[in-house]
């Protein structure tokens, strides 16, 4: 996840305030998802698991929270409205892209929901599998995120109606 992050940040770090911004916050909530997966138990170790506290979840909880609503109420629409404003419409594959990033969000939703909410004596005996699931769908979104921003800039290369 950290080698991908930083061949997109090379790629489109720069390039403007707004896609700045969305990887400052993407790469925020990497570091702090890898040091709660970090937590997970050794079972070859025999040893009983670190888990993270209520505090730490909390925290991770918040950040993921914050990023899927920055990215649909702010990000998006700020690029959305930048790349209409120099007289772009979108098409099928912006709208296919967009449409694969909502999918995502329920289930990390459903990840805060089910831990951001935890007690000290909580037990969290689906931890690790939930962790590992939420791993995969932020590679996921991250993905397609990418892919869109892509696509935009595909799009700004070409003027309207050339």
């Amino acid at each position: 996840m950290l080698n991908k992050f930083k061949q997109v940040q090379e790629q489109w770090g720069g390039s403007s305030e707004v896609i700045d911004h969305w990887l400052e916050t993407r790469q925020a909530l990497i570091v702090e998802y890898c040091k709660l997966a970090s937590l997970q138990p050794s079972s070859s170790q025999g040893n009983v698991a670190e888990l993270p506290s209520p505090k730490d979840l909390k925290s991770f909880s918040g950040h993921l929270v914050d990023y899927i609503s920055e990215g649909h109420f702010k990000i998006y629409d700020m690029v959305m409205d930048k790349w209409q404003a120099t007289g772009f419409k979108t098409n099928e594959d912006i709208d296919a892209t967009y449409a694969k990033i909502v999918m995502t969000t329920e289930p990390l939703l459903e990840f805060n929901d089910k831990y951001s909410k935890l007690l000290a004596d909580d037990e969290l005996t689906a931890f690790e599998t939930d962790m590992s699931k939420v791993g995969e769908i932020l590679e996921l979104r991250f993905e397609v995120e990418d892919h869109l921003i892509q696509l935009i800039a595909d799009s700004l290369a070409i003027p309207p109606g050339a």
